[in-house]
């Protein structure tokens, strides 16, 4: 039965398997509201109902309204994870690059590794009593760097007590963005020099050096076999080089970009721009299965500083590394 009402929030509910959310899904779970007017709420959102916060809109609330009392004053932190949470994902290019995101509870994670041969990758006739091929699966030498990437919250309780929660929302969506930055940066370091494990990428050089070609991406494409060459990161310049090919400047494609902001793809690539990256060089990769994300406890927040009301020095950090599945699946071209 529900019973979202008569819940008591306390602190120590973050430190619970899965968070504030996780401790008030298992109090309150949602599979209870079914059919109901709260149907499609979480149970940290029939929290905010309960209390009546209004975190976005024209009617949204001021900061102070998450403070009426301790319980509603426990809601707080999870507010800001959400909201930096939601910034992240907007800015987030990550899920167009990695194939697998595997969450840790430590530090320390140590990734598996499958090399095989080109005999290996070729599969052959096995012939009666004849031994099959076998695909050999071991750890990495080396573990995982989780690096710890945030921003400090500075401000006083009272410089925000009465700022209006969709505009402080914003705030949030930016720390967001910049941690989102921060780890594209970190998975792009991985992809071209490695995860300490002797994996760099090869590079495939240009045919004229410092001259990007159409033929230099088909080259790339044909390098890139037996992986499937499905999304292409660039900087800006190249980025630039390659919008401006000509094979690039089709009229209906054209129209497409200037109606959608969809770009015309190379080769059926998908085109991601990272201005974090050094000119001269672009990235080839099979999304499917060149890396592989670690999470360690995703957005943290200084959560009993937050519920205090101490927000002078209150960190919000995000915990995260990336590790290569097949080495050959993604390669440079410069």
């Amino acid at each position: 039965m529900a019973n979202f009402e008569n819940i008591t929030i306390e602190k120590g509910m973050y430190q619970a398997k899965g968070g504030l959310t996780g401790a008030l899904e298992r109090l309150d779970p949602s599979e209870n509201y079914a059919g109901t007017s709260l149907e499609g709420l979480d149970a940290f959102s029939r929290q905010l109902k309960r209390f009546d916060i209004r975190v976005s809109g024209r009617g949204s609330d001021c900061v102070e309204k998450f403070f009426q009392c301790s319980d509603s004053a426990a809601l707080f932190p999870e507010y800001v994870s959400r909201a930096v949470r939601q910034g992240m994902e907007r800015a987030d290019i990550l899920p167009k690059l990695v194939a697998t995101v595997t969450e840790i509870e430590g530090m320390d994670y140590r990734s598996i590794v499958s090399a095989p041969s080109e005999d290996d990758k070729t599969l052959k006739i096995v012939g009666e009593g004849a031994t099959i091929p076998q695909t050999t699966v071991k750890t990495r030498e080396n573990l995982v760097k989780l690096h710890k990437r945030g921003r400090m919250l500075v401000a006083s309780y009272e410089a925000l007590r009465f700022q209006r929660l969709d505009l402080f929302t914003v705030t949030l969506n930016q720390i967001g963005a910049y941690i989102a930055r921060a780890q594209l940066k970190d998975a792009i370091d991985v992809l071209l020099n490695g995860d300490g494990n002797n994996n760099a990428a090869t590079n495939v050089a240009l045919t004229t050096a410092g001259t990007l070609t159409y033929a230099d991406l088909l080259k790339l494409w044909a390098n890139l076999n037996p992986y499937e060459l499905n999304t292409i990161l660039a900087p800006t310049q190249e980025m630039q080089t390659i919008l401006g090919m000509t094979q690039m400047q089709d009229a209906h494609a054209g129209l497409d970009f200037q109606g959608t902001g969809n770009m015309v793809t190379p080769l059926g690539a998908t085109l991601l721009h990272a201005p974090e990256m050094t000119a001269g060089t672009i990235i080839g990769l099979d999304k499917n299965c060149a890396l592989e994300m670690v999470q360690a406890g995703g957005i943290m927040t200084d959560y009993d500083k937050l519920i205090d009301r101490q927000l002078e020095r209150a960190a919000i950090t995000c915990t995260a590394g990336f590790s290569k599945i097949f080495t050959e699946a993604a390669k440079t071209l410069s």
